[in-house]
């Protein structure tokens, strides 16, 4: 391969619907962000296989200065949300009320326009940086997106810091949503957590687990009927719904991997477990019916995150006590890796730095 086919790049775009874009790539992986929604990383694309293994919701992208008619944030948030990877801060899961004031569905950063910096624009290595301050929160966020030529491997480091002269808590986490082509009954999961807890509240009757119970991955059950959770089910097959989390990750890091079998692609992210000590497993297959799945949507989640269940900060609070607390003027860091990678049959790890052990 030449080097000019190796040379990384960056450029400034518009998609549909006059939502402009900032896309990076080499000659393996490209990934679109979109700086003034969230800097959400709306596409990430095997650029060998042309496939995008990020979902897209079946309303797709609200054009800039899109209408919000939603009188509660949980609505106005996935009227907003045309699929891909979000950034899941202070907030996750249901709105309520923290030192004087609502934290929306999901969190503010999800939502916040971001600015951005091009700090190298192409050769052996691309690299932006994103920056956004909160406004119901006195929060800051940097993000620092990388690639270096020839790898199929987005590096992102974060640095979150609280601006306030008072103490606060948090929830933090990134939350990427797999969908077709790439996602099928084809699709395996290898992680090295080794527990996993069922939600208490979230799931109705076509949840295979049941509520609350903890297992040993992959492991589940709901009512004495067993399930392998390391198993993808497919469009066709019969409807589920799950929402549990990961964690008890072995090692000093966390991973996971999916991988199709049948397309021998896969995606997978490495990060840290001190910061993200769970990974919140989300499937939506076909199965919910009413606002805003209708039954239609097929796609699942992996979300590295700070803090469970995903009812809120108040409950986090409250249930399990492992929200992030930051100090006033302090700050927390993360820095993880996402890959594509190809193997037929799955994986025995992935390394911090996003190298992949074929199985």
């Amino acid at each position: 391969m030449s080097d000019h086919m190796q040379r990384c790049s960056i450029r400034e775009t518009t998609l549909p619907r006059r939502v402009p874009a900032l896309v990076m790539e080499n000659d393996v992986i490209s990934v679109t962000v979109l700086p003034g929604k969230g800097a959400d990383i709306y596409e990430l694309v095997s650029k060998p296989d042309g496939i995008d293994v990020l979902w897209k919701s079946p309303w797709g992208l609200l054009p800039p200065g899109g209408i919000h008619s939603a009188a509660d944030s949980a609505t106005a948030w996935l009227e907003a949300y045309e699929g891909g990877w979000q950034e899941i801060f202070p907030n996750g899961g249901n709105a309520n009320t923290y030192r004087g004031v609502e934290l929306n569905f999901h969190g503010e950063a999800s939502l916040a326009t971001w600015d951005y910096e091009i700090i190298q624009e192409g050769g052996e290595a691309a690299e932006a940086r994103l920056s956004t301050r909160l406004r119901r929160s006195p929060f800051s966020i940097e993000r620092t997106m990388r690639f270096e030529a020839g790898k199929s491997v987005l590096f992102i480091t974060e640095r979150i810091t609280n601006d306030g002269r008072e103490d606060l808590e948090a929830m933090w986490g990134h939350h990427p949503a797999f969908g077709a082509p790439f996602l099928s009954g084809a699709c395996r999961i290898d992680t090295n957590a080794r527990v996993v807890h069922a939600d208490d509240e979230i799931g109705g009757p076509l949840n295979p687990l049941d509520k609350g119970a903890t297992f040993t991955w992959p492991h589940g059950e709901r009512d004495g009927v067993a399930s392998d959770l390391s198993r993808v089910a497919g469009p066709d097959d019969p409807p589920h719904e799950t929402m549990a989390y990961l964690t008890d990750f072995a090692g000093e890091h966390a991973w996971y991997g999916i991988t199709n079998t049948e397309l021998g692609l896969g995606v997978g992210m490495a990060w840290p477990k001190a910061v993200f000590p769970f990974a919140w497993f989300w499937q939506e297959m076909h199965a919910s019916p009413g606002f805003p799945w209708y039954g239609e949507v097929y796609v699942m989640a992996i979300e590295p995150s700070s803090s469970m269940p995903g009812h809120g900060l108040s409950a986090v609070i409250e249930k399990t006590g492992t929200q992030l607390s930051i100090p006033a003027g302090g700050s927390v860091e993360v820095e993880f890796a996402a890959v594509l990678y190809h193997a037929s049959e799955g994986i025995d790890g992935i390394g911090a730095d996003g190298t992949v052990s074929v199985r």
